[in-house]
């Protein structure tokens, strides 16, 4: 043991504790932020499909009037 003695100790533990607490919580907000992130590429990718979808059929219908 130190010359502190066992309050030394006791102080160390509690700083621990709330470092480890502190953590959790960060780790749980970027655990959301992420999920959050997982949502929003999800509708952008649904986006890009339509909008491909849209941007095909604007040129079919472009080919098929210069056809005429």
């Amino acid at each position: 043991m130190s010359d502190r003695g066992p309050n030394d100790l006791e102080q160390q533990i509690e700083d621990l504790k709330k470092q480890k607490e502190y953590l959790q919580k960060q780790c749980r907000k970027a655990g959301g932020a992420i999920l959050d992130q997982e949502i929003q590429l999800q509708d952008l990718r649904k986006v890009i499909d339509k909008l491909s979808e849209e941007n095909d059929n604007l040129k079919l219908m472009l080919s098929k009037s210069n056809e005429r």
